[in-house]
């Protein structure tokens, strides 16, 4: 009955906010009439533009659908350009749970009341989101750790409740995408039913906070000693599922441009360093933030870290394989020097396109793609957009892009949106060809040659030691290999020599017995 309840109030959202006759344009034609024409005809909002009647639609359902909302806009290569820009103005902001359900929570997650871990405490939640909420505090010093004393701290708490919320939403999200696939043509090339278990997944992922500390910790490793990104640090000992207790790290959110103005921050600077810390996380580590937008980037204003971006909140990260990497990085590289049959070369390679495809035919696909690019000046080419273009092309050749590159590509679009804000004359290919052809001679050139002995050392070192035994038993097996394929044709030799035997001497009797026979009738005995 709830699912029933909550289907009538999506129907009659999408009625309110004018979604009707969008929804019935894209329906096939035998379904266009009846009801569903009569409400379109009294159906509010319906002159409004479409893109902007899907995004109020989705503010109204509820936190849920707004995530579902900020997920599909990142699916560019599915959506419309109007629909997809109007989707990345959903903000998630959602009213706080009450303090003393807050304190609840971290008292029974931590097994101790609140006075006693923390010497002050913010019951009112700094930020509010759909998944979860964050609180400010001090630590108390304790036995095990006296160097916490004093140190402030953000407490993130998951939402009570929320998962049947988001089982019960997911549920109904499910059955809309295969009524929509069924009932519509673009519905199905927009393939909900995929774009729904994607964001299944997402939604997952951030319901377990000992994953998102997780990915926070190794991130902060890799850029430990970075001068441009700074990630909070675990407090693992106070780290449960549902509560993750962090530093405190402060800073202006980068989307607030005029205070940072104001505060004399090198916006030039910022938007390299930004891109530079993407590229990095991506090449170099293969392990990326892939939900960077405003709400989860700040940038520090303290003296002693002016300027350096501050990352938080990392429910969602991408990880690529050295397969990926070397795909990106050579596609990318292969583009701009123009060559499109190294990027047909490239997608047959990787495997992602049959084996069978006419290199000739996809490198036209591709320079029909790329080519337009290059009348534009190099500050105005957009990577997310190219390879988003990429992806496209190959999906005519009956590819299926892997998730970790569209989820790449998304993050990619968010960053450079990011940081041509900052600087709208940012050439992003001069920021990151060093880093591509820096992890390309890593892995493919001499370096990478030395990298390789360097990592494979510790396996020789205990092979070599072993080496001649090892020759020794393998020509001793040899030489039994070869004893037995010897003894194994002495058999087969002597069968047939037997066999050869019989049947020569059957043969040779009878032939006797018929001479004998013709002797006897010519004599007249029979």
């Amino acid at each position: 009955m709830r699912r029933i309840s909550r289907l009538f109030f999506i129907f009659f959202t999408a009625w309110r906010y004018g979604l009707l006759p969008l929804l019935r344009d894209n329906l096939k034609p035998g379904l266009r009439h009846g009801l569903l024409s009569i409400l379109c005809w009294i159906s509010p909002s319906a002159d409004l533009p479409r893109g902007e009647r899907i995004r109020l639609t989705l503010e109204a359902l509820g936190p849920i659908f707004v995530k579902f909302g900020q997920v599909l806009s990142t699916r560019r290569d599915l959506l419309p350009e109007d629909i997809a820009n109007e989707l990345a103005k959903l903000q998630d902001q959602v009213p706080p749970f009450s303090n003393a359900e807050s304190r609840r929570l971290i008292e029974a997650a931590l097994g101790e009341p609140i006075e006693k871990v923390f010497e002050n405490f913010d019951a009112t939640p700094i930020a509010s989101a759909s998944v979860a909420q964050v609180h400010f505090g001090v630590l108390h010093g304790t036995d095990k750790h006296p160097e916490w004393q004093r140190r402030s701290v953000a407490i993130k708490v998951l939402r009570p409740g929320i998962l049947p919320v988001i089982e019960g939403d997911l549920a109904l999200m499910r059955d809309l995408a295969k009524i929509i696939e069924k009932a519509s043509e673009d519905g199905r090339r927009l393939k909900p039913r995929e774009v729904v278990a994607e964001f299944d997944i997402y939604l997952h992922d951030e319901l377990d906070l000992m994953r998102e500390a997780a990915n926070a910790s190794q991130l902060r490793r890799y850029f430990i000693d970075s001068k441009k990104l700074m990630i909070p640090e675990m407090y693992w000992d106070l780290c449960r599922t549902n509560v993750i207790v962090m530093e405190r790290m402060d800073g202006i959110s980068i989307g607030r441009t005029a205070e940072l103005r104001a505060a004399g921050v090198d916006f030039k600077k910022l938007a390299a360093d930004g891109v530079e810390i993407f590229f990095t996380q991506v090449f170099e580590y293969g392990f990326f933030h892939a939900d960077m937008h405003p709400g989860n980037i700040s940038i520090s204003l303290e003296p002693e870290t002016f300027g350096r971006f501050i990352s938080f909140d990392f429910g969602i990260v991408g990880t690529l394989s050295e397969i990926d990497k070397n795909y990106l990085a050579q596609n990318f590289l292969a583009f701009f020097n123009r060559d499109y049959r190294r990027v047909a070369e490239l997608h047959i390679e990787s495997g992602w396109v049959p084996a069978n495809t006419r290199v000739e035919e996809l490198e036209g696909a591709v320079r029909s793609v790329c080519e337009p690019y290059f009348d534009r000046p190099l500050k105005e080419i957009s990577l997310g957009i190219v390879l988003m273009r990429l992806f496209q092309t190959s999906r005519r050749f009956k590819v299926e892009i892997q998730p970790q590159l569209t989820l790449l590509q998304k993050t990619l679009l968010n960053v450079e949106g990011l940081a041509r804000e900052l600087d709208p004359d940012l050439d992003l290919w001069k920021t990151a060809k060093p880093i591509l052809e820096r992890w390309v001679d890593k892995q493919l050139g001499w370096r990478g040659f030395i990298d390789g002995l360097k990592t494979e050392a510790p396996a020789w070192a205990k092979i070599l030691p072993t080496l001649p035994r090892l020759i020794a038993d393998s020509l001793a097996q040899n030489q039994q290999q070869n004893q037995n394929a010897e003894l194994e044709v002495l058999r087969a030799v002597l069968f047939e020599e037997r066999r050869t035997h019989r049947l020569i001497v059957g043969a040779l009797l009878f032939a006797g017995g018929f001479l004998a026979g013709i002797v006897l009738i010519s004599l007249g005995i029979y």
